[in-house]
């Protein structure tokens, strides 16, 4: 059943570097990180930006949910073919948002999804849909409201998605969507809430953090270019490394 957004948002929709986004469309990434908590609970779109991935962004990546996976013994993640700009990719719904020390000793959580927190909050995500055909749209700062249209017409062509992994957040408070919220989950005391960090994991959590650490280091100027068409092109430049970091994903291994 689809929760309750909050807020003002109708149709909420979050622009993302690639490969983020589309790793989080295809159910591998399960937890979207950002220095922000998150507005929304239910639906949320995602939408991928213009900046195409260097190969080693993406390499850097797929190597680190490799290794997360591994601890878990998943050994054949399989990747998205490419990962494309520019577009509308699918969605995802939102189940709750907690901080990363409270996901890291969660015990009730694989120790794979544990280790995704690397940021400040963690927005826990599940049941990815993706679109069979993405199509082209403006991306916006933050989260923002698809338009009517775009919307009614990429409702009508999601398709869920397998995840190689899926994972079901169980709320505190069953009743109340917004439940699963930064304080709601009491530390881990056990010995068990301590993550064992390998020294492959280890060269694969400094990869990612480099790979997303290009988007931060950018504190002056920030372009994020989205297209309409492929010759309609609209420049939204940031010049604030605060709102850099909160408005545009990718800024984190999350």
């Amino acid at each position: 059943m689809r929760r309750n957004n909050g807020g003002n948002y109708t149709n909420p929709c979050l622009t993302m570097h690639q490969p983020w986004a589309s790793l989080l469309i295809h159910g591998i990434k399960r937890v979207e990180g950002r220095s922000w908590p998150s507005p929304i609970r239910g639906r949320l779109w995602i939408h991928a930006a213009s900046k195409v991935p260097e190969p080693e962004t993406i390499k850097a990546m797929e190597d680190f949910y490799k290794e997360i996976y591994a601890v878990n013994g998943v050994s054949d993640l399989k990747f998205p073919e490419n990962y494309p700009v520019s577009r509308l990719l699918g969605c995802v719904e939102v189940v709750g948002c907690i901080t990363c020390d409270e996901l890291q000793r969660w015990e009730e959580m694989p120790e794979g999804v544990r280790l995704e927190g690397q940021t400040d909050y963690c927005w826990l995500c599940e049941q990815p849909q993706k679109l069979i055909i993405p199509f082209e749209m403006r991306g916006r700062q933050g989260v923002y409201n698809l338009e009517r249209k775009i919307y009614e017409g990429a409702v009508r062509g999601l398709r869920p998605v397998e995840a190689p992994y899926p994972i079901k957040f169980p709320l505190p408070d069953p009743k109340y969507s917004f439940s699963l919220k930064p304080g709601s989950l009491k530390p881990g005391t056990s010995k068990a809430s301590r993550l064992e960090i390998s020294s492959s994991l280890s060269e694969a959590i400094a990869g990612a953090r480099g790979a997303a650490s290009q988007f931060s280091k950018e504190k002056t100027v920030e372009s994020v270019v989205v297209h309409e068409t492929d010759s309609s092109v609209s420049v939204r430049t940031r010049n604030k490394s605060k709102e850099n970091d909160q408005n545009v994903a990718g800024s984190s291994i999350n």
